[in-house]
């Protein structure tokens, strides 16, 4: 088959491709001409990531199209159902990259409460002029041992997280509707433990952590998981981490719970108007950002072409 891999694909993935007989073509084609693209060179499978967009019109346009793969967890960028009912294959990598952007939330997380995201921007600026001053501003760090994380949306990244905040030694809570209790499993020099966590409500993960990663899907409706209500209900003080999705939390509401010291601090990899974010939130003192990084790893990238080739190759 002729596949489109628009937004790329490690090159493990498309060696696995090609010595199974498949041509993979990873030059993009611009949004607008992707519909001409598909139908003038043949394309039978079409690999996204968040880059590109594949919608009713173009299944619809495109009526040799077999396959849609996204490689990472979300599919917000696909019309799933829709694609599945005309008899296409629409699939995507969902554990490729949980680790990775698990590391990135605790990478966040460690950054946060020792203010390293704001040292690191006024250092090289004021460091040898106002040293003592900075030493004092940046002196009031807080320890993640001992503290409480709340995870929504506890499925395969969220897990990991979990193993992560537990290796050092946070206590973890954890709400998802779909998902009652899980087994997290941890490995210390080389010996496995197995710890049960049983997930509890909304409101008793907004109201009892100190710190709060997200991990859930582009709600269908547009709304926000995380809104006003949400905030004034959390404990004075909480830092928030947010590497799932853009809108999952309202960003008016978090920067005038950010500037009453409501929420402490904040670090987002996602944001609402993707890739052109709001510049009160890429300016805000006290949050730490990055460009949707979070399964921005070699190894990550290697698992989701991987993935993504396998399965292409178990299905045609």
């Amino acid at each position: 088959m002729k596949i489109l891999a628009n937004d790329g694909i490690a090159n493990s993935g498309k060696i696995l491709l090609e010595a199974a007989g498949h041509t993979v073509v990873t030059e993009t084609v611009a949004q607008d001409n992707l519909i001409d693209a598909i139908n003038n060179e043949n394309y039978e499978v079409v690999l996204v990531r968040s880059a590109t967009t594949v919608r009713q019109h173009v299944m619809d346009s495109c009526p040799n199209l077999k396959m849609i793969g996204r490689g990472g967890v979300g599919m917000d960028n696909i019309d799933v159902e829709y694609g599945r009912s005309k008899g296409l294959h629409v699939f995507n990598t969902p554990a490729a990259s949980s680790q990775s952007v698990a590391e990135l939330v605790m990478t966040q997380l460690f950054s946060l409460v020792r203010m390293t995201y704001d040292a690191n921007k006024e250092m090289p600026e004021n460091g040898a002029s106002n040293f003592k001053v900075l030493k004092k501003k940046y002196g009031k760090g807080v320890e993640l041992r001992g503290k409480t994380i709340g995870i929504i949306g506890f499925g395969r990244i969220g897990q990991s997280v979990a193993q992560y905040a537990m290796g050092c030694g946070m206590n973890v809570i954890a709400h998802d509707p779909f998902v009652s209790k899980a087994n997290i499993k941890l490995s210390i020099q080389g010996k496995g433990i197995e710890v049960p966590i049983e997930t509890t409500s909304m409101e008793e993960v907004l109201t009892q952590s100190d710190f709060l990663s997200l991990h859930v899907p582009k709600q269908a409706d547009g709304s926000a998981v995380i809104g006003t209500n949400e905030l004034n209900s959390m404990k004075d003080g909480v830092y928030l981490v947010n590497a799932a999705r853009g809108g999952v939390i309202y960003e008016e509401a978090l920067i005038s719970a950010l500037d009453s010291g409501k929420v402490a601090a904040c670090a987002l990899d996602v944001f609402e108007n993707e890739p052109t974010p709001n510049e009160a939130i890429l300016e805000h003192s006290k949050i730490a950002t990055t460009p949707h990084i979070g399964a921005a790893t070699l190894e990550a990238q290697d698992r989701i072409g991987e993935e993504l080739a396998n399965f292409i190759i178990a299905n045609s």
